[in-house]
């Protein structure tokens, strides 16, 4: 669990974080990096001071996060804490989790809309971009109670995205549906036939490469769920844009959390394609919990960059 803010008065992320490690019977982490820099005056400053300055600040947190451990520990008795110097932020919560290897990243999500959200380096964007293990970002204050989870799934795999996702899409929606005692939906949203150029003439062949297109995409979708829990009723088949039909779907179903996976890109591909899971995380009221393939490998470094340090220099 990576906490934003340690000493804020509401931590909904936490909460949550809490009751998915008391359901699943797991281990929890509360971890804070400090990634803020620290001015040292260049005249003044020595190896130790530094030190001493770094290990100060970094009590102050753990003590923090001891208090919130304290209090979660009345519900999820496997409770620990962590703080580490190392930045920028996204990346130190990967590290953290790759070095305790954990299972899932509960984040709290920053507030506010982003313009072109695939070209800014905000946390958010790029812990669903590099993370290996699935990311909960946590939008709604509410605790869960029986939720909904709606799982996002593309068996068409647009843009060559592999097959494998869908299956983890699954399989983690599953997971904590059974843990939460919620209930799973699915929804694929499809491409709807394109219109004809004359109506009239065409208009028995148009409805034919509808059913065609339409049939097409039922088959697909029913084969993406043939080992999945998931009643007929809380299947959804949506024609039309992927993001807006998961939004709305989320909407109609009052999902709690919607369940979608990511492919990271990069460069012309990704400001072209844009990705879904980015814009989701704009549009939709609920949190939002991001898989990848099985395959997918990070590109974080493993080292910490440790604290981050800006020398003042003496005027005149």
């Amino acid at each position: 669990m990576a906490v934003k803010d340690p000493g804020a008065r509401s931590l909904p992320a936490v909460a949550k974080a809490i009751q998915l490690a008391r359901a699943l019977g797991a281990q929890l982490e509360l971890f804070h990096a400090i990634d803020s820099p620290y001015y040292v005056d260049m005249l003044a400053m020595n190896a130790d001071r530094t030190r001493r300055t770094e290990c100060d600040q970094r009590s102050e947190y753990l003590q923090r996060l001891g208090r919130i451990a304290a209090r979660a520990r009345l519900h999820a008795p496997q409770v620990s804490v962590a703080v580490e110097w190392d930045y920028p932020s996204y990346e130190a919560i990967l590290r953290r989790a790759q070095r305790m290897r954990a299972d899932l990243i509960v984040a709290e999500c920053h507030a506010g809309r982003r313009f072109a959200p695939g070209l800014l380096r905000l946390a958010d964007w790029e812990l669903l971009r590099l993370s290996p293990v699935p990311v909960l970002l946590v939008k709604r204050a509410r605790p869960y109670r029986h939720p909904r989870l709606l799982a996002a799934l593309d068996p068409s795999q647009a843009f060559a995205k592999p097959a494998s996702l869908d299956e983890e899409i699954l399989r983690v929606g599953s997971s904590i549906a059974a843990a939460l005692r919620g209930r799973l939906h699915a929804v694929h949203a499809y491409a709807a036939a394109a219109a004809p150029a004359k109506a009239i003439a065409g208009a028995v062949q148009t409805s034919a490469a509808q059913c065609a297109v339409v049939a097409g995409a039922g088959v697909g979708f029913e084969y993406a769920l043939r080992s999945a829990d998931v009643a007929a009723a809380r299947r959804h088949l949506v024609a039309g844009d992927p993001t807006a039909a998961v939004r709305d779907t989320a909407r109609r179903v009052a999902a709690d959390i919607v369940v979608a996976g990511a492919v990271s890109r990069s460069g012309l591909q990704r400001a072209f394609i844009g990705d879904t899971a980015e814009r989701l995380l704009d549009c939709l009221s609920c949190d939002l919990l991001i898989v990848k393939p099985p395959q997918f490998v990070s590109l974080v470094p493993r080292a910490a960059r440790g604290a981050r340090l800006l020398a003042v220099e003496p005027l005149g």
